[in-house]
């Protein structure tokens, strides 16, 4: 989760494609260039660990959005495919 938003933060739009889940990857990311990420927090999680295959995450991310302060939350799923551990959705 930490990866994927620090991808968000640089505009790295081929690292969250291939940190995507297959099932549910979309072709093509929209970072919204007016929008600066600043903050992460981590809430809850559940599975992830070196046994699960699954997890979840619940997080509070902070942007900037063309000079106004914001937060989105998610409760976002992971699953581990081809031994890599990938975004599959928010719940």
């Amino acid at each position: 989760m930490r990866s994927r938003f620090s991808a968000f933060s640089v505009g790295d739009a081929d690292y969250l494609l291939r940190t995507w889940h297959p099932s549910t990857r979309p072709e093509r990311v929209d970072l919204g260039r007016g929008t600066r990420w600043t903050r992460l927090e981590i809430l809850e999680t559940t599975g992830g660990s070196a046994i699960h295959t699954e997890g979840t995450v619940r997080f509070r991310a902070h942007y900037v959005d063309h000079g106004t302060p914001g937060e989105m939350e998610e409760h976002s799923r992971f699953v581990r495919h081809a031994g890599a551990w990938t975004y599959a959705g928010a719940i």
